[in-house]
This record gives structure tokens, C-alpha cells and sequence, in this order.
């Protein structure tokens, strides 16, 4: 005889899933809000914010989106796997930001970060200050590679594309 209904196995299964998603969304929440912040100190801009987590598509403006920020949120069942998130990064003095869309997937005791069409970081958890040193070294030198490649095509005759997930806006408020 049967201790559980199979609708009781069903939920269980279902239960440790909706768990899973949970402890997945915060996890991955906890990584990019600590790439936001200290890539924002990385950067030395000293008290402005010069980095918020974005939408990773669609329409956006330098604002913190805070849940809306990434690709998966809300309460209940989540899809379990990898997460996106922008991030805005103020490129310039007179309010120019730029998005970069940052996917995210927790591997066991791990995380992999990876920029869009970029390179890919793994991580161990929890978190190591000089780990993400590494992570904000190498986001710096792929914008800066960003806007030099591109303004050395013009240079040679060539706009270029935007193959690697960027995208600009202007804002007043917050300029250096």
C-alpha cells in the first residue's frame, strides 16, 4: 500500500523544484548586485553611481530596475537556470551610458558569469573580493576595447557594428 498519493509525489518533486528556482534567483541576485557595486567602485568615481543593473533587453534608462533587472523574477516557480541582467555603465562625463547584458548560471559550488559575446568567468561561492577584482578588470578592458576598435574602424573608413551587446544613452542626471 502506498504511504503518498502520486499528486503528493507530484508536489514534492514540484516543492523541491520551486525551492531549487528560489535559492537559484537569489544566488545569482546576490552575484550581480555585488558586480554592480564594486565594478562601481573599480571604476573610482567616488559617491556617484556609475553602474545600475538594467533590463537585459528592451528599452532602458540608468535607474535602478532592482527585480526588474533581470530576465527571470516574481514569487512562486521560477525557471531554473541561467539568469540575465544589464548592466549600465556610465561611460562618459557629460551622462553617456552604456548597457552590457551579463548572463549568469550557478554550477554546484560555482557561478559562471558571462558578458555577451565575451569572455566568461567562473567563480567560486561564496564570492572572493579579489575573484571579482579579476571579473571588473577584464569588464574595463572589454568597453574600453569596445569604443577603441570601433573608433579605429571609422578611422580606417569602417563604422563597424554593434556585435557585442551594446547599446548607448544620454542622460542629464548624474554627470560627473
Amino acid at each position: 500500500m502506498r504511504d503518498k498519493s502520486r499528486f503528493d509525489e507530484l508536489a514534492d518533486a514540484a516543492e523541491r523544484y520551486g525551492a531549487c528556482s528560489l535559492d537559484n534567483y537569489a544566488v545569482i541576485r546576490s552575484v550581480a548586485e555585488n558586480v554592480s557595486t564594486g565594478f562601481c567602485r573599480f571604476l573610482g568615481t567616488g559617491d556617484s553611481v556609475c553602474v545600475h543593473l538594467v533590463p537585459p533587453e528592451g528599452a532602458w534608462s540608468p535607474q535602478p530596475y532592482r527585480s526588474g533587472a533581470f530576465s527571470v523574477s516574481g514569487k512562486g516557480f521560477l525557471p531554473l537556470g541561467v539568469i540575465s541582467f544589464g548592466l549600465a555603465v556610465k561611460v562618459s562625463r557629460t551622462g553617456d551610458w552604456t548597457r552590457l547584458v551579463l548572463s549568469c548560471a550557478k554550477k554546484g559550488h560555482h557561478v559562471e558569469i558571462a558578458i555577451a559575446n565575451g569572455p566568461v568567468f567562473d567563480l567560486d561561492l561564496p564570492l572572493d573580493a579579489s575573484a571579482l577584482t579579476v571579473v571588473f578588470e577584464r569588464l574595463h578592458a572589454h568597453l574600453i576595447g569596445w569604443f577603441s576598435d570601433h573608433a579605429d574602424l571609422y578611422e580606417n573608413g569602417d563604422y563597424g557594428g554593434r556585435a557585442i551587446g551594446f547599446d548607448l544613452v544620454h542622460s542629464e542626471e548624474g554627470s560627473l
